[in-house]
């Protein structure tokens, strides 16, 4: 019986074992060079022209997922995201390589022939990915990315017509046993070499291209460089301290939630970054991170949240900010009579509006450039960012290029994708922790520690209460918050009872508009709904 030819499946095989190792190898070069990381632009490409409404369920959905596992999504949304890019790549390549082996079954390919999947593929994702490349100081220039890519797939498309040949019997065999016993052994040896290569290509090329990307990443502040370092938050001597196991008032840098558009951030250089005032001004301007550090500082303590953030999730943080008030320079642009809105655009591809009007009545709208006394680190949006007070993370754009004043107001990033146009933060209560390991004993009473934090925005907290099971609603101790910007922890000792407990959580803002209860999603206006916290005592 003549040994039979591969197909669909053992091209579905050979495609991932050469495909394995090409993304590895792309990846290191990626760390390198200035050449694009195929999957990751592929995924950005599709992130913007798939329709918003997809996009926003595949995000819900992984959240979801997250949550439903316990994984820490602050930590490994983007991870994930990363993870999910690589494996649509591969699926696409697998797929073209697996339907190249069943339509050429019986042919003994050339490498020419490689050219064809290597086209199929190449051509639409060169175009995709030169489409999102540019952004950012070390990315490639368009041209770049989609020469780089095609010759990616160029090289998987021939060594997939060289694999097929290696592995398709030839049809002048000498005997029924040279043709049956020898290619299957020969065939057998092959996959068995090919498997072993491309397990130590793609182990060392992704593991020395993850070490060096990280490195490209790190930023370590000079010791005592952080201004929380060496000064005491201004309400350091606030009652009450808060309960064992609460959340830091002020957020590490390094735990700092971060949610953008890319995979990975784009590279700014302070020296070559200049921030680009146009449209409708008098005097066009170009700005150096320098000349913005020149004007008088502002500073202000600032909690900011994802629109995101499932009730009671991780994407909340709270620093120091320091900037130019926006307000403070719209004299010297001249912005002329006819605008009504700021354009700001940034180097990941991402713009929002901000109305002219909310500046001149708001001095808090600053352009920042520091976070905690040093500056912004590459993730969070290195050398410029805006903050808008009130909104969500969704309407305010990082690593800004350029302001443009404009007549008409248009949808930005993600209002374009079905998120809320205004995107105000929506009050929130979360429970960091029941403390039944820190009762305290007050007069012969036992007491146990509940605390977490309440966030209105802008808006402030006026009051938080607690409710134990099915009982009545009972308030909570608030603590003086670090500013009007932050958030408001609080805590309540809650009479010890032994046995199982649902502790639930609300709050009210400064006028006394209560949070809402309903359960809703964070699409498209932000989560809504009560945080509860379950505990045995």
């Amino acid at each position: 019986m003549k040994a039979s030819n591969p197909g669909f499946f053992r091209g579905a095989l050979v495609s991932l074992l050469l495909l394995a190792p090409l993304t590895a190898l792309n990846y290191l070069a990626a760390q390198l060079l200035t050449v694009p990381f195929v999957p990751y632009g592929l995924f950005e490409y599709l992130t913007r022209v798939l329709p918003g409404p997809l996009i926003t369920r595949g995000i819900n959905t992984m959240v979801g997922v997250m949550n439903a596992l316990s994984l820490p999504v602050a930590d490994l949304a983007k991870t994930a995201e990363q993870g999910l890019a690589v494996a649509i790549f591969l699926l696409l390549g697998v797929l073209v390589g697996a339907l190249f082996f069943a339509l050429f079954r019986a042919t003994r390919t050339g490498w020419a022939a490689g050219l064809l999947p290597g086209v199929l593929l190449g051509v639409p994702l060169a175009v995709g990915v030169s489409s999102v490349s540019g952004t950012g100081v070390e990315s490639a220039s368009p041209p770049v990315a989609g020469v780089f890519t095609l010759a990616l797939l160029a090289l998987y498309g021939v060594l997939l017509a060289l694999a097929k040949r290696r592995l398709t019997p030839s049809e002048d065999a000498v005997s029924e046993a040279e043709a049956t016993t020898v290619p299957a052994l020969d065939r057998r040896q092959f996959m068995v070499r090919v498997g072993g290569a491309a397990a130590v290509i793609t182990v060392a090329g992704a593991g020395i291209g993850a070490a060096l990307g990280r490195r490209g990443l790190e930023f370590t502040e000079p010791e005592g460089a952080v201004w929380s370092a060496s000064n005491a938050l201004p309400n350091a001597d606030a009652t009450p301290q808060p309960a064992p196991g609460t959340r830091p008032e002020l957020t590490p840098l390094d735990e700092y939630y971060r949610i953008d558009i890319n995979l990975t951030p784009p590279v700014v250089r302070e020296e070559t970054w200049r921030l680009r005032v146009e449209g409708l001004v008098d005097t066009p301007k170009e700005y150096t991170l320098g000349e913005l550090r020149a004007y008088e500082p502002v500073h202000q303590l600032i909690t900011m949240a994802c629109i995101s953030n499932t009730v009671g999730g991780p994407l909340t943080s709270t620093t120091r900010w320091t900037g130019v008030p926006v307000q403070r320079l719209l004299e010297a642009w001249g912005v002329q009579d006819s605008a009504t809105h700021l354009r700001i655009s940034s180097a990941d591809g991402f713009f929002e509006y901000v109305a002219l009007d909310a500046i001149r009545s708001d001095t808090r709208i600053m352009l920042a450039y520091e976070w905690d006394g040093v500056p912004l680190r590459i993730r969070n949006g290195f050398p410029l960012r805006v903050y808008i007070p009130d909104v969500y993370g969704m309407k305010q754009p990082k690593w800004i290029e350029s302001i443009e004043a404009v007549d008409t107001w248009e949808p930005g990033y993600w209002v374009r994708r079905t998120w809320d146009r205004t995107a105000q933060m929506r009050a929130t209560s979360v429970i960091d922790t029941v403390a039944t390991d820190a009762v305290v004993d007050s007069g012969g009473e036992q007491l146990v520690p509940i605390g977490g934090m309440a966030h209105a925005g802008a808006r402030g907290v006026s009051r938080v209460e607690i409710r134990v099971n099915d009982g009545a609603w009972q308030e909570a101790q608030l603590r003086e918050p670090m500013s009007e910007t932050t958030w408001t922890l609080w805590r309540f000792d809650w009479p010890f009872e032994a046995g199982e407990h649902t502790f639930t959580v609300r709050c009210f803002e400064r006028d006394g508009t209560e949070q809402i209860s309903e359960r809703r999603p964070p699409h498209p206006s932000g989560a809504t709904g009560l945080n509860s916290k379950q505990a045995r005592v």
